[in-house]
């Protein structure tokens, strides 16, 4: 992450992670409030301004396209592996529809028509247990392209560099991407419990009529509240700052999720109602409309996440800590930060080597490593 003006010696907390491993406070420092309820009007309103500011400083809307070409690319593979994990249970189908069943409430009808024949033949199509394993495997992995994009973003989002290993940042991805199909798949489940499905359990386990009108009704608070963990833990885990104890529902998670149902919402009505991207755009009309649509996901999760982080920087201020400029808050790790700044230091250092056989005797700079730790001045 680029130094900010000034060079390293600039006043100002430090920003990255080798620096704030020694200098940030406590991630759950008493000095901080605790609740939301504690802040300050002035605070909050610091925090509401900063939160667009930042939002166009970052370049989110960039960002989020970024995101929906990583969503792309891991849509499917993710799709894939919550069909397999389904499939073990015997529900693939029903609980995909049910899924489907969501989805089109709240996007437009192109972005299922979509997404919904490729998963239709995955719902169907045999797999011995070895190639299921193998499958779900691959499927996982390649899924986690998204988040590990997300944790760059992230990185970005609470001003920090990444420093965790490879190792490490890989098992974090692979963790959060396979909790994410877990609640997915719960998500399905509770979705596929209706209609004729939810009679047949009822009566298989001797429950009454009434007790599954109820959860007719309650399953959809318990969705809700799936999505919003599922934001709320890809928040958390996905960048390289220690954050205050985990809450399953954090202010930023729950706009996100309020931001997109309801972007979304007028993006169907104006596709449906006033845009032709199929005239406009002949047979691909459905992919740019999926397309958009996930753009507008990752907008909305973004400028949650952007709240969450300026939520944590008024907590710094109003505690008195120097958070004006850099958000301080502990890494994860530090080893690759520390290597990366080695490296850069190998870098300059050559540099200036270069530089001064040019500028003595107009010499070319000496062979050997580019970036190497020796200096023949």
């Amino acid at each position: 992450m680029p130094e900010r003006r000034g060079g390293p010696e600039a006043d100002g907390p430090p920003r990255t992670s080798t620096a704030k491993a020694g200098t940030a406070p406590d991630a759950d420092d008493p000095r901080k409030p605790e609740s939301p309820a504690e802040l300050t009007k002035p605070t909050w309103r610091y925090i509401a301004g900063r939160t667009f500011r930042e939002f166009g400083k970052d370049q989110c809307p960039d960002a989020a396209a970024g995101l929906t070409y990583y969503g792309v690319l891991s849509l499917f593979p993710a799709l894939l592996a919550l069909v397999s994990l389904l499939g073990i249970v015997g529900q693939a189908g029903p609980m995909t529809m049910a899924l489907f069943d969501i989805v089109r409430g709240i996007a437009p009808g192109a972005t299922v028509d979509t997404i919904r024949q490729p998963i239709e033949e995955l719902t169907t199509s045999p797999a011995s247990g070895f190639t299921l394993v193998i499958g779900l495997l691959t499927a996982l992995w390649s899924a986690s392209g998204y988040v590990g994009a997300f944790s760059r973003v992230m990185n970005r989002v609470y001003e920090v560099d990444e420093g965790r290993g490879f190792l490490r940042l890989r098992a974090t991805m692979l963790g959060v991407t396979v909790l994410g199909i877990v609640i997915a798949a719960v998500i399905a489940a509770a979705l596929a419990l209706s209609g004729p499905v939810a009679d047949g359990i009822g009566k298989a386990l001797g429950l009454g009529g009434d007790l599954l009108a109820v959860w007719g009704i309650a399953k959809w608070p318990v969705v809700v509240l799936l999505v919003i963990v599922i934001i709320a833990v890809l928040y958390y885990a996905t960048p390289n700052v220690k954050q205050p104890r985990f809450r399953w529902m954090s202010i930023g998670s729950f706009v996100a999720f309020l931001v997109f149902v309801l972007a979304s919402l007028g993006f169907g009505f104006y596709v449906a109602n006033f845009a032709n991207y199929n005239k406009t755009y002949g047979a691909i009309g459905g992919v740019i409309v999926m397309l958009l649509w996930l753009w507008i996901l990752n907008m909305s999760l973004l400028f949650g996440a952007e709240l969450d982080a300026e939520m944590e920087r008024g907590r710094e201020l109003q505690a008195g800590l120097d958070a004006e400029d850099a958000i301080q808050l502990p890494p994860r790790g530090t080893k690759r930060s520390a290597k990366e700044q080695q490296q850069d230091k190998e870098a300059r250092s050559y540099a200036r080597t270069v530089r001064g056989h040019d500028d003595r005797a107009g010499r070319r700079p000496p062979r050997g490593r580019a970036f190497g730790p020796k200096n023949t001045d």
